[in-house]
């Protein structure tokens, strides 16, 4: 259990670290956007994210 907690941070750590290695430019771009939003906007997309990924580990276990 503990294996796959590791491997599943390691992997997410993998794929936030592709999109600044590929365009750092577009990176800088879209977090400059990120950094407009007010929190009620970044609130609403953290529970997308917890619930999408609530989901997928709901049908894939």
């Amino acid at each position: 259990m503990a294996d796959s907690l590791w491997m599943a941070l390691a992997l997410v750590l993998v794929l936030e670290g592709l999109f600044p290695l590929v365009s750092p430019s577009a990176w800088r771009k879209t977090f400059t956007q990120l950094l407009g939003l007010n929190d009620g906007q970044i609130r609403f997309f953290g529970l997308a994210a917890v619930v999408v990924g609530l989901t997928c580990l709901l049908f894939l276990a």
